[in-house]
């Protein structure tokens, strides 16, 4: 559900964009992610770095785009938010006893810390490459392109690279069984001869 929550302003703003333009589009996410945060910080409290980080993005960058009459600021947000993302993943390789990955996982699974620095390291060149393409489209073909893209092509090289590092975390971490619980053994009865 909480995946849902992330990519509504995107499909919002796909479907804003088809029936009625890039800038009814921007306005419509950020209303959008407003509304999450809003929301969000009802439900629990609490508003998760990375919401508030999207957010912030979504406002300046939107918002000069509204401003200015220039969609080229809007399709730089997902560029600036993937290189921020790939400091942040970056900088905890350095920063802290754990990097951002086993900080996320570490509960879920257990690994060599070898292992939880290269599919950190991994993250980190996957933004990378993230925010190059989205340049690279956004430079080279139309503005319904680019919009397809951010949708259709962005979120199904993420859901590709998720799942590839899945399947090669299976095979160097060990999942934590959360729901087995420890069975407190019964003593055995004193037999007396």
């Amino acid at each position: 559900m909480k995946l849902f929550f992330d990519f509504l302003p995107i499909l919002l703003f796909f479907v804003a964009y088809k029936t009625s333009g890039i800038y009814v589009a921007t306005a419509v996410a950020i209303a959008a992610s407003l509304i999450l945060v809003a929301y969000t910080w009802w439900r629990s409290r609490k508003v998760e770095p990375m919401q508030l980080v999207s957010l912030g993005l979504i406002v300046v960058f939107g918002g000069a785009t509204l401003w200015l009459q220039n969609p080229l600021f809007i399709m730089w947000k997902p560029s600036i938010l993937y290189i921020l993302f790939a400091g942040a993943f970056l900088g905890s390789q350095f920063i802290g006893e754990k990097t951002l990955v086993e900080r996320m996982m570490g509960g879920m699974m257990t690994a060599p810390q070898a292992i939880w620095r290269r599919v950190n390291v991994a993250w980190v060149s996957f933004f990378i490459v993230l925010a190059v393409l989205n340049l690279y489209v956004a430079y080279n073909f139309d503005e319904a392109t680019w919009v397809n893209f951010k949708l259709f092509g962005l979120m199904g090289i993420t859901l590709v690279f998720m799942l590839a590092q899945g399947l090669w975390l299976a095979k160097h971490a060990t999942m934590i069984d959360n729901a087995a619980e420890p069975v407190a053994e019964t003593p055995a009865p004193n037999k007396k001869p």
